[in-house]
């Protein structure tokens, strides 16, 4: 488990599987996988113990309970400094104020300054927009974000659940105007939502954002305790849960967990630990946030990087989970390309070392 990586184009060295405390409290929208302090504290001194610090949370989590709850757990273990505390804000805290949601400057400010009484701290770590608000301009959200980071309040920035082109945009103009880049870009992965990799996997890359990837057992469906049946559907969870019904399981899924099925059987591992390997090993993915509603199911999850898939079993999992790629992406497979660049011309990738030309002192664009 100690293991760490640079998230995106920074100094920051974040551990590859994350701990979510989206279920730390039990109050709010997530109440009913809730765990009370007391249950929550194992939990996260096993995560401790493991040599893990980078911890996910958001002001929305428990109606802001899993932030008053790690504050008080990183207090008692006497941790702050060595931690990655991680928080987000986007969702309204006030259905009546029509600022007390979204990205504008009024709202994020108020809503990191609520986090940092919650918390108990006087700075978070990194600081993400919990999704796009689809109103306020992204350079308001970029200079917002900055000044933040000017003023001490957060040390990093960066986006979660938003378009492409916006996180593009974003960085962009962070870049040319001087300002706190976005570091890490956190979105649903896992083999049965491969939807990301149409874009965001090269954006991340290009731009210099890790990727950290939330869902990644797929809300429960791979973790291994759902079977199908005649009619429908067995197991034990929120995805059986009628008064918490979760995402319609359609043919494709299944054909997913049957081969994941296989190559667990195959690797004497868990599904759910495949499944957490197979996300955290994926191009660009710099952490992977797992939860845990306990220290025993923590430490399965944390041994998930303890082996490697083989090629021929990552195959298997990828040919049953490959997605619709719809169109322009379909031009960009390597079948497709082969019509526009003959591979018999010996055209191919720029080699290491490769520096493109100058031109009357200036560099020629090479794309």
């Amino acid at each position: 488990m100690n293991q760490y990586y640079l998230l995106g184009r920074s100094g920051l060295r974040v551990s590859r599987l994350a701990l979510g405390t989206m279920n730390f409290g039990v109050d709010g929208f997530h109440a009913a996988y809730g765990r009370t302090e007391e249950q929550a504290e194992p939990i996260f001194r096993r995560y401790l113990e493991a040599g893990g610090n980078f911890i996910d949370t958001a002001d929305f989590y428990t109606a802001g309970e899993s932030e008053r709850i790690l504050g008080r757990l990183i207090d008692r273990a006497g941790v702050r400094d060595r931690l990655v505390l991680t928080s987000k804000a986007t969702n309204t805290i006030d259905p009546t104020d029509p600022n007390a949601s979204g990205n504008g400057r009024k709202h994020i400010v108020r809503a990191v300054e609520a986090s940092l009484r919650r918390l108990g701290t006087d700075y978070i770590d990194l600081h993400l927009l919990h999704t796009w608000d689809r109103i306020t301009p992204v350079e308001e959200v970029v200079h917002t974000l900055d000044d933040l980071v000017r003023a001490g309040k957060i040390r990093y920035a960066g986006l979660s659940d938003v378009p492409a082109w916006y996180a593009a945009r974003a960085q962009s103009y962070a870049e040319t105007h001087g300002l706190a880049p976005m570091i890490t870009v956190q979105l649903p992965y896992s083999l049965v939502m491969r939807d990301i990799e149409a874009e965001y996997v090269s954006m991340a890359q290009t731009l210099g954002m890790g990727l950290t990837a939330w869902s990644p057992i797929g809300g429960g469906l791979l973790s291994g305790k759902y079977r199908r049946t005649g009619e429908g559907m067995s197991g034990t969870g929120r995805l059986t849960n009628p008064d918490a019904p979760g995402r319609e399981i359609n043919p494709r899924d299944w054909q997913v967990i049957e081969a994941l099925e296989g190559v667990a059987a195959d690797l004497g591992r868990s599904m759910a630990q495949v499944a957490i390997n197979w996300v955290a090993t994926q191009p660009a993915v710099a952490s992977v946030v797992i939860g845990a509603s306990s220290p025993e199911q923590l430490d399965s999850n944390l041994a998930a990087l303890d082996f490697e898939i083989p090629a021929d079993a990552r195959r298997r999992l990828e040919e049953a989970s490959a997605p619709h790629v719809g169109m322009p992406y379909g031009m960009f497979t390597p079948q497709y390309q082969s019509w526009v660049v003959s591979p018999g011309l010996g055209i191919g990738d720029k080699p290491a070392g490769y520096a493109p030309p100058v031109f009357n002192g200036a560099t020629q664009p090479t794309n």
